[in-house]
């Protein structure tokens, strides 16, 4: 989350990755089908188009603590190997996994900096969502007392004006928001309420679900399109199992791969076509017109 919410230390953080990763969370059910496979755009070189995946949150700041307490950065790590695996295998090689250890402020700065030392075409921070204090109730799981939400489950998207592409950002979170909801995902829409009172945002793209927020240092201070996302609410009881599978990862990263093409296919050069050039014959002569 990209709120005041921090809570954790590492070794919860580790035992929660690896919790995660056992499946502790997965709900049974129809076995979900695997998202349609996005179309090959034959113009976009992606052996040479550089993504960047920030992981959001560090291991000792590991951000939002979700309705059952897991931090937030383990599923933020999950979900950003998961989705740095399928760019690779889509043939996008490049792709770069942005893990920082330094804690806020100092450490968003540095995040910035190293992808643009790296001359990234394309910048996401992934981060799960949450919901400010006022907004959070108290129940009871195995024990111990949480705290939850679970009136606004959904994706969010993040851009700032700031970027020195803003129209790229904008253009690659349009990708993002469409490719999100072909695989069956929607947008929360209550950072638009009156509730969120500071948290609220300006919805700059209704269709994808794209909001504006000029002070997020990683997409302010990177001189690439950039996008934070938030992908789904792990303050929702029902959504957080759902985050948690590796079913919803798969739809989300695919989503993500997908919005990684159109927007490289949509960046690309366009093909050079070479004339080659034919030699006269020999004796043959320049034609000229009689007068």
């Amino acid at each position: 989350m990209i709120g005041p919410r921090r809570a954790g230390t590492a070794v919860l953080v580790a035992l929660s990755i690896l919790l995660i990763c056992a499946g502790r969370y997965s709900i049974r059910g129809e076995e979900a089908k695997p998202p349609a496979a996005a179309p090959v755009h034959s113009n976009c070189d992606r052996s040479t188009f550089r993504v960047v995946l920030d992981v959001g949150h560090t291991l000792d700041v590991p951000g939002a603590m979700s309705s059952h307490g897991v931090p937030e950065y383990a599923f933020n790590l999950q979900l950003a190997q998961d989705t740095r695996q399928a760019l690779i295998d889509a043939g996008f090689e490049k792709t770069i996994l942005l893990v920082t250890g330094k804690a806020p402020p100092y450490g968003l700065v540095e995040r910035a900096a190293r992808a643009n030392a790296m001359h990234t075409d394309l910048f996401l921070a992934i981060h799960h969502d949450s919901v400010p204090d006022n907004l959070l109730q108290t129940w009871e799981y195995e024990g111990q007392p949480y705290s939850y939400n679970d009136d606004y489950p959904g994706y969010a998207l993040f851009v700032s004006y700031d970027n020195a592409d803003r129209a790229g950002s904008l253009q690659f979170g349009h990708f993002l928001g469409k490719a999100l909801q072909a695989n069956g995902l929607q947008y929360t829409p209550h950072y638009t309420l009156p509730l969120m009172r500071h948290y609220r945002r300006e919805l700059v793209d209704p269709d994808a679900g794209v909001y504006r927020f000029d002070e997020l240092v990683v997409l302010r201070m990177t001189r690439m399109p950039a996008v934070l996302l938030e992908a789904g609410s792990i303050i929702n009881r029902q959504e957080e199992l759902e985050l948690a599978t590796p079913e919803r990862r798969a739809k989300t990263s695919s989503a993500i791969v997908a919005a990684v093409e159109d927007f490289c296919a949509a960046h690309a050069r366009p093909a050079i076509t070479h004339r080659i050039a034919v030699r006269p014959k020999a004796g043959a002569r320049d034609e000229k017109p009689k007068h």
